[in-house]
C-alpha cells in the first residue's frame, strides 16, 4: 500500500496523515466477522508497515471482530508504529487452537522501538474456555500453562491508551523489559472468581507511569515484580481483585530487585488486599524506596499488608533463613474501611525483618462486626507520623 497523504494533512479523525503509511487489515486479507481467522491478515498489514521508512498505522477497523490467534508483531521497524484497535481483537474459542510453543503468549509486541497502541477497541481473550479448566478452579486438575492476552517485551518509548482488556485467558497485559513506558486509560474486566487474571503485570522493566486506568479482575489489579525501577503509578480504580501487590518475590531461591515505586491515588473496593507487598521465605535481593499514599479503601481485606512469609503452594512452605529485603516503605494518607480485623499486617523475616517502615496519617476502621480494626506485627521496624488507626502494634507483637 502507498503512503497516503490528504490535503489538509489530516483525516476524518483528525490525525495528521502526512508521510504517514496506513495499512487497513481488511486492505490485507482480513475477514472482520468474528468467525475466520484473520491472524495472517494481521501479520501482513504489520510487515507493509513495519518496513516502510514512513511512520506506520496498521489500523483494526471499528465495528468488525477479528479472530486472532496467536499473532507475534515484531521490530525492529524502520520508522515509529501505530496500531490502531478501533473493532475487536477475539481470542479462538477452543483449547485446540493453540500450539505448545506459542500457549504463553496471545498478542506480542517483541523489540518494538517508539510504538503506540490505542484506538478505543477491544481485545477479547475468551478466557472462559480456559479458567474452567484451571487448577486453581479444580484442583483435580493439572496445572497448565495459559496465554498472557498481551505482551510487551523488549519495547522502548511504548505508549498503551485507550483500551478495554476484556475476560483475558491469564494475565490481561504484560510489560517485560522495556524502558520509557506510559499507559493510560485502560477498561481491563474478568470476572472476580477468573484465576490469574492480573490486569497489568510489570517486570524488568524502567521508567514506567500507569494512570486513569480501572480494574476489575479475579488477581491483582496490578502486580509489580523482580526489575522493576522507577514506576508511577496514580489514578487508579481497582476492584474486584486481589489489590496492588509488589511481588511475589524471591520465588524458588530467586534473587529480586525492585526500587523506586511510587502508587499514588488508588481507589479499592471489596478486593482481598489492598497495598500489599509479598515475597518468599529463600529468595534474595531487595524491594526498597516504595510508597503508597493517598489511597482510599473500601471494605478490603488486608488493607495493609507486608507479606515476607508468603506461600501460594499446594503443600506448606519449608522454613528458610534468606529473605527479600524490604525497606524504607511508606504508607501515606490511606483512609476507608476493612473486611477484616486486621486493617494492617507486618509479618516480616525473622532473619532478614523489614525495616524503615512508615505509616503517615492512616485510617481505616471495620466495615462490618462489633469492635474495632487492629493491626499486627512480627519482626517489623516501623514508626508512626500523624494520626494512625488503628493503632500500631505494640511490643507483644
Amino acid at each position: 500500500m502507498t503512503v497516503v497523504p490528504s490535503k489538509n494533512g489530516a483525516d476524518h479523525r483528525g490525525r495528521s496523515l502526512q508521510s504517514t503509511k496506513v495499512v487497513n487489515v481488511l486492505r490485507y486479507g482480513a475477514y472482520g466477522d468474528g468467525r475466520h481467522d484473520d491472524t495472517k491478515a494481521l501479520s501482513k498489514a504489520w510487515a507493509a508497515a513495519c518496513s516502510s521508512s514512513h511512520p506506520g498505522i496498521v489500523l483494526i477497523p471499528k465495528g468488525k471482530k477479528f479472530l486472532t490467534k496467536h499473532v507475534t508483531f515484531s521490530g525492529p521497524c524502520k520508522s515509529n508504529m501505530k496500531l490502531m484497535i478501533e473493532g475487536t481483537l477475539v481470542a479462538p474459542p477452543k483449547r485446540s487452537y493453540w500450539i505448545e510453543d506459542t500457549i504463553r503468549h496471545w498478542v506480542l509486541f517483541i523489540n518494538v522501538r517508539d510504538l503506540t497502541v490505542t484506538g478505543g477497541g477491544t481485545i477479547d481473550g475468551n478466557g472462559k474456555i480456559w479458567w474452567q479448566s484451571s487448577c486453581k478452579v479444580n484442583s483435580k486438575l493439572p496445572c497448565r500453562p495459559a496465554p498472557t492476552a498481551l505482551t510487551f517485551y523488549s519495547c522502548t518509548n511504548l505508549k498503551v491508551d485507550n483500551l478495554e482488556l476484556l475476560n483475558s485467558q491469564q494475565i490481561h497485559m504484560s510489560v517485560e523489559r522495556c524502558t520509557d513506558v506510559r499507559v493510560s486509560r485502560l477498561l481491563i474486566t474478568a470476572p472476580s472468581t477468573s484465576p490469574n487474571t492480573d490486569g497489568i503485570h510489570i517486570a524488568h522493566s524502567k521508567d514506567v507511569k500507569v494512570y486513569n486506568c480501572a480494574i476489575k479482575t479475579g488477581d491483582d489489579c496490578m502486580s509489580i515484580e523482580d526489575g522493576t525501577k522507577n514506576l508511577h503509578v496514580k489514578n487508579i480504580v481497582c476492584g474486584p481483585g486481589h489489590g496492588i501487590s509488589i511481588g511475589s518475590l524471591g520465588d524458588r531461591n530467586s534473587e529480586a530487585q525492585v526500587t523506586n515505586i511510587t502508587i499514588n491515588g488508588v481507589r479499592l473496593h471489596g478486593t482481598t488486599n489492598g497495598a500489599r507487598i509479598k515475597t518468599w521465605q529463600g529468595g534474595r535481593g531487595y524491594a526498597k524506596n516504595i510508597v503508597f499514599q493517598n489511597i482510599i479503601m473500601d471494605n478490603v481485606w488486608n488493607p495493609i499488608i507486608i507479606d515476607q512469609n508468603y506461600c501460594d503452594s499446594t503443600t506448606p512452605c519449608n522454613k528458610q533463613k534468606s529473605a527479600v529485603e524490604v525497606s524504607n516503605v511508606l504508607f501515606k494518607n490511606i483512609r476507608g474501611t476493612s473486611a477484616s480485623r486486621d486493617a494492617i499486617k507486618l509479618s516480616c523475616s525473622r532473619t532478614v525483618p523489614c525495616h524503615g517502615i512508615a505509616l503517615h496519617n492512616v485510617k481505616l476502621t471495620l466495615k462490618r462486626g462489633n469492635g474495632n480494626a487492629k493491626s499486627t506485627c512480627q519482626n517489623a521496624k516501623w514508626r508512626t507520623l500523624g494520626t494512625v488507626m488503628p493503632q500500631p502494634c505494640n511490643l507483644k507483637n
